[in-house]
């Protein structure tokens, strides 16, 4: 299996080079230019770092084409070789794009705010189809750090300064992550 040398991720990856790298990704995978197992290869290295991995999902998740609606086999298990850094980022990433949908629509940016609610069902639904245990232990904390306003995720809602409404919308995201998983059963 050959990789093209304009998919090789470099050993100390930036941020900027991982969103440039996925762009590439995305192209070639539309493309039908590789092989499952060569789209898992380079995802994997990709997904290694959290520069990379960063840099994927804000490529990825918010792509115009419906690639990320239907996820490859290939990006399925590239994405479960890394599940700390993966589970992590999807969790913030249900979050993050649900408080989005409501400041875009405070702003009457319909447009802003669907794209927002996009990114955030296609994480809501990665984390579904990867079934990562560590993804669901983090979906609870930050459900428990939104609802009480302390824990684990409290810090980084106070980061982003989300409101009452937004981390109601948080609250509303992340709850169907729990209830599908089986893994909350009390607000099922």
């Amino acid at each position: 299996m050959t990789v093209p040398l304009s998919l090789s991720v470099p050993e100390s990856l930036t941020f900027e080079q991982a969103i440039s790298l996925t762009q590439s990704l995305l192209d070639q995978i539309e493309g039908g230019a590789l092989s499952e197992e060569e789209i898992e290869s380079v995802l994997t290295q990709l997904v290694s770092s959290e520069n990379g991995a960063r840099g994927f999902f804000v490529t990825y998740l918010t792509d115009s084409r419906p690639l990320a609606d239907r996820p490859s086999v290939g990006v399925i298990n590239a994405l479960r070789t890394s599940p700390e850094i993966v589970s992590e980022l999807l969790v913030k990433n249900v979050a993050m794009s649900a408080a989005m949908v409501v400041a875009h629509r405070r702003r009457q940016d319909e447009e802003m705010a669907a794209n927002s609610a996009r990114t955030s069902t296609r994480s809501a639904g990665l984390i579904a189809m990867l079934e990562l245990p560590r993804t669901h232990e983090l979906a609870q904390q930050m459900l428990e750090s939104v609802t009480a306003g302390e824990g684990v995720y409290e810090a980084f809602l106070k980061r982003w300064g989300y409101d009452a409404e937004q981390r109601l919308a948080i609250q509303q995201a992340v709850q169907p992550v729990l209830s599908e998983s089986g893994e909350n059963k009390s607000l099922a």
